[in-house]
């Protein structure tokens, strides 16, 4: 029985969430925390077109996957650049260092 495109994008989604998750929770590191916030970013723009295609608004599910891009796309900046901040101040994009910012 051939699965349909709503269902392979529902696994697509729940796969990339728990990927995301699970790399958000074990990432140590500055930049692989930015990179499992894509995967969820990415997650979430695949839901919003799923979602409009199931509905049959899919200019709708568009729309919303370019604003939650553009978004992406802002925290993914702000993101590296305190990460090169973080870097030049503490010298390490470790995590756990940032902790040595406390007073």
């Amino acid at each position: 029985m051939p699965l349909s495109n709503l269902t392979l994008s529902i696994i697509a989604v729940l796969g990339l969430v728990g990927i995301g998750l699970y790399a958000l929770l074990a990432a140590n590191h500055m930049i692989k925390v930015i990179v499992a916030l894509q995967i969820l970013a990415k997650a979430a723009i695949l839901a919003f077109v799923a979602a409009g295609q199931a509905n049959g608004h899919i200019n709708t599910g568009q729309s919303m996957a370019l604003t939650v891009i553009v978004a992406d796309t802002i925290v993914a900046v702000i993101g590296l650049a305190l990460a090169v901040q973080a870097r030049r101040y503490v010298g390490s994009m470790n995590l756990r260092s940032l902790s040595n910012l406390k007073r």
